[in-house]
């Protein structure tokens, strides 16, 4: 059976006989894909504000993107880290040219790139403990935090459905209070080797770092010898109107986990260190079998080139104004449903009153793709290259459907 004879019928009784049930009953079965546009298998079409969850930073099939693609997979696909090759070189080098001097790890998700980094905070500790490993190995987190599903993630990821049933969970995380500096600082003690913070909480609901608050991190770690480590695994690669979220702040970390909008659908993940720790990783502490791919760095190269001719970062800083304000205004006229907006770029969530899965649900009748987040939020993840029509055509469709439901 080809692909073009499969039925919506016939993968949705595939995905119930044989796919794991972890993700629920996906609503749609969706077969094609164009810019911020998507097409289900019965002719439906969506404005995608999912993205693929951040991924899709340039949209679907963008022509660059796939023709890079297309040349590398007829070249050269894989190779291990046993051997070089030109585009994991070349891509770690447009990296520390956007994060600063330092160097990059290459592995395959968030998820991933967010275990290293917790690797990097026992290296941290043990130098800092004088070599001596379990004495300095604590990381904090900030509540609402989401840094992953792997047991690392889930243990700096202070959330009950995330953990449930995973327990017992790796030791040394404590959490405070997301912009409140005072509630970090009463944790550190001798014990402390990292603070760990997404820029912009993602799944956790959209609440921004402030700049007060990430500086005041930044010297926080600077006075007790503490890696600040940013996870921008989600709100990095462009998505606010820089390449990474923490510039807005004009503060430095010690290391930035990266995902999602890099490979701008292929999967890919990497961390960057700075100078500070680019040597505690020595040969054989840490590794990966498909990181930094020739064809994986090849997807990361082509976004880069595309967020970096077609000044994608000026679009979303000039784009996102005059959107965010359209949806601002949403939450004037419908107070009762729409508690508030929140968000930077196009990384945006929206406040609702009660639970977002109905909302979700009629969005996507109505032809509008979104995720939800924790706390009753919907989140706006439009590509990098949504056009001004197609953003103020989400606000069209979300104000009809906000009337709808008066």
């Amino acid at each position: 059976m080809g692909l073009s004879e499969i039925t919506r019928t016939t993968t949705a009784e595939l995905y119930d006989s044989y796919v794991l049930k972890n993700y629920g009953r996906p609503a749609l079965t969706l077969v094609r894909g164009s810019g911020s546009v998507v097409w289900d298998d019965q002719g439906g079409k969506y404005l995608d504000f999912t993205s693929g969850i951040a991924v899709s930073a340039l949209g679907h099939c963008h022509p660059h993107w796939v023709a890079a693609l297309q040349r590398q997979a007829g070249e050269l696909i894989h190779t291990s880290n046993l051997f070089r090759n030109p585009n994991q070189g070349e891509l770690a080098r447009r990296l520390v040219g956007h994060a600063g001097p330092g160097r990059v790890f290459f592995c395959n998700s968030g998820a991933e790139a967010n275990e290293g980094l917790l690797k990097l905070a026992r290296l941290h500790g043990a130098t800092k403990a004088g070599g001596q490993e379990g004495v300095c190995y604590k990381v904090i987190c900030a509540k609402s935090a989401f840094h992953g599903r792997t047991f690392g993630g889930m243990s700096a990821t202070p959330q009950e459905k995330i953990q449930k049933g995973f327990r017992p969970l790796v030791p040394g995380f404590a959490f405070g209070e997301l912009n409140d500096l005072a509630s970090f600082e009463a944790l550190i003690d001798d014990q402390t080797a990292a603070i760990f913070v997404e820029t912009i909480q993602g799944e956790g609901g959209v609440h921004p770092a402030t700049p007060e608050f990430l500086f005041g991190l930044r010297q926080l770690c600077n006075r007790h010898n503490l890696l600040l480590i940013l996870d921008e695994v989600q709100c990095g690669i462009g998505r606010t109107g820089k390449f990474f979220a923490f510039e807005h702040a004009g503060v430095r970390p010690d290391a930035i986990g990266m995902a999602k909008g890099l490979g701008g659908g292929f999967p890919i993940g990497a961390i960057w260190v700075g100078e500070k720790a680019a040597d505690l990783f020595q040969p054989g502490m840490h590794g990966t079998t498909f990181g930094g791919t020739p064809l994986a760095c090849a997807a990361g190269l082509a976004v880069l080139d595309v967020i970096e001719r077609g000044k994608l970062l000026d679009h979303v800083t000039s784009a996102s104004v005059p959107w965010i304000a359209a949806l601002k205004a949403l939450a004037d006229d419908f107070p009762a449903q729409l508690l508030g907006v929140r968000g930077r770029g196009f990384m945006v969530g929206l406040q609702l009153a009660g639970d977002p899965l109905p909302c979700v649900a009629a969005l996507r009748e109505a032809g509008l793709l979104v995720p939800s987040a924790g706390g009753n939020v919907i989140r706006l993840l439009p590509p990098l290259t949504a056009t001004a029509d197609e953003l103020a055509r989400s606000v069209e469709i979300i104000r009809a459907v906000l009337v709808s439901k008066r």
